[in-house]
């Protein structure tokens, strides 16, 4: 039996981005070829995409839980690792997208709309991606960037624009099928309709959609009965039509006091989207005109009716008596809030660009250790989660950046001193500053910036002779006078080479 499903949670996963790769170039006669890390793929986006073709949320209620490819790790010789493959999940038209706190965040209408519900992680970058003139050759790569998790809330408001509502057993779904192809459940028992039907009518050269309630009874915007479920299914609506049952049996109602009740139950209901019930436009059918009792009260009552200021219709499902006037009717109201409504204006491009003095992170006092800071921002944070700690190498690169951020700077203003704590993002690290009181640590020189730390230390050791040493070398050995160059033959015939001489200026 199909089910229909109008709110669903789901537990969305991006997908992680992938690893860098520390590779270093191996050729014949080429000992040292270089980085040639490859960078990781970035990771899936989870995207929610409204497809003409899904009427329920039912797939979420089964599955609630998603996740989007993730990126590849990157390889040797410079190839990068694959990007992971988003994830799109079809919802019906007219979802609502809340977060975890009930919050707003998108809604949905019209086919092909989209909406990014979780981000993907960015891929690492390869040591060949990081080499630079001071780090010629990377001993480490970055790692990638975890995927964003979402737990997002989806609620179906339908989308029509005429909303019937009424009493349980009025007849609004009988209304629904003759004026209508639509062919809901019709039963003698009260809270036949369990979901809402939607069903095209035309009339003339106007087309519209009208949907039915479940009934609602009086507390329903407080939760009883069926109200609280699938009032929100009217929100869209741009005309409500009172469905009275003038033959019902019931003690104590009659159709003045049963508009009267809705009408309430219709003010305390608060809509999440923006507009008010209250200034639809309103119009009353009478049900039930193949009675000769309900004929009788509809007669009674139709001046009080108009005297309020409703648009009273007398109509019969059974006999398809009053059918025609209605639907031309609803369609004259709908065809001018149509006209109302703004135009719709085409999708744009909007690009906002960053201040150039705006700040990329904040310091604040940690209040829960004496004496830490708090360092917050997108860029620091994501720096500390693509670092790898236990590459000393790799922390030391971390810690140029962020002086080069200024976060070093900032902390000093705000008081820090070496050793206190200090937290970005999960990682909490004792201060040690690069220019303590203002004085390089590496090299004693104020306002020198700092280029040892994250360095590649086998740069410094090398011993390989350049090409005006094996120039020395060989004008020695014929026996030619070379300037500031003396002969040095303490290794052996096997290890002769040419120093220079105490004597030859610093360059």
């Amino acid at each position: 039996m199909a089910r229909f499903v109008d709110r669903a949670v789901l537990h969305l996963q991006a997908g992680d981005g992938g690893r860098g790769c520390a590779s270093v170039h191996r050729e014949k006669f080429k000992p040292l070829g270089g980085p040639d890390g490859g960078n990781g793929g970035n990771g899936g986006d989870v995207i929610l995409r409204v497809d003409p073709g899904v009427h329920t949320l039912l797939d979420f209620h089964f599955r609630p839980h998603a996740k989007a490819g993730s990126g590849k790790p990157g390889q040797g010789d410079n190839k990068d690792g694959a990007a992971g493959a988003d994830l799109v999940l079809k919802v019906p038209d007219g979802t609502v997208v809340l977060d975890a706190g009930g919050h707003l965040v998108a809604d949905l209408i019209g086919a092909g709309t989209e909406y990014v519900a979780a981000h993907g992680g960015r891929g690492g970058l390869g040591n060949a991606a990081l080499a630079s003139k001071a780090r010629k050759a990377p001993g480490f790569a970055l790692l990638g960037e975890p995927g964003q998790n979402a737990e997002l809330t989806l609620e179906l408001k339908s989308v029509a624009d005429v909303g019937l509502v009424g009493f349980p057993s009025a007849g609004k779904s009988s209304l629904v099928s003759v004026l209508s192809a639509a062919k809901p459940k019709i039963a003698d028992y009260p809270f036949t309709t369990l979901q809402p039907n939607l069903g095209v009518v035309e009339a003339g050269d106007e087309t519209f959609t009208i949907a039915d309630v479940p009934g609602l009874i009086p507390g329903a915007s407080q939760g009883k009965g069926l109200g609280l479920e699938f009032l929100r299914h009217i929100e869209r609506c741009s005309v409500l039509c009172h469905v009275v049952d003038c033959a019902t049996y019931e003690p104590g109602r009659d159709p003045l006091s049963d508009i009267e009740a809705l009408e309430s139950e219709l003010a305390q209901y608060t809509p999440s989207l923006a507009g008010d019930l209250a200034d639809k436009p309103r119009l009353v059918v009478l049900n039930k005109m193949d009675v000769p009792e309900a004929k009788e009260l509809a007669e009674l009552v139709r001046p009080d009716l108009e005297a309020a200021g409703y648009p009273v219709f007398e109509v019969s499902t059974a006999t398809h008596e009053g059918l025609r006037p209605l639907r031309f009717a609803l369609a004259e109201l709908v065809a001018a809030d149509r006209e109302r409504r703004p135009a719709a204006q085409p999708a744009r491009i909007v690009v906002r660009p960053k201040a150039v003095d705006e700040a990329q992170f904040t310091v604040r006092p940690d209040p829960e250790v004496d004496g830490g800071f708090v360092v917050r921002g997108t860029r620091p944070e994501r720096w500390i989660r693509q670092t790898d700690f236990t590459n000393e190498e790799a922390v030391g690169y971390l810690a140029d950046r962020l002086y080069r951020l200024g976060v070093e700077d900032e902390l000093a203003k705000q008081g820090a001193v070496p050793g206190a704590a200090v937290t970005i993002g999960d990682v909490t690290f004792d201060f040690e500053p690069m220019t303590p009181m203002g004085i390089d640590a590496s090299d004693g020189t104020a306002g020198t910036p700092l280029g040892s730390r994250g360095t590649d230390e086998r740069l410094h050791n090398n011993q390989r002779v350049g090409a005006a040493e094996r120039k020395a070398m060989h004008r020695l050995r014929r026996g030619l006078p070379v300037e500031d160059h003396e002969w040095d033959d303490s290794y052996g015939s096997g290890a002769d080479t040419a120093q220079v001489s105490d004597s030859e200026p610093e360059r």
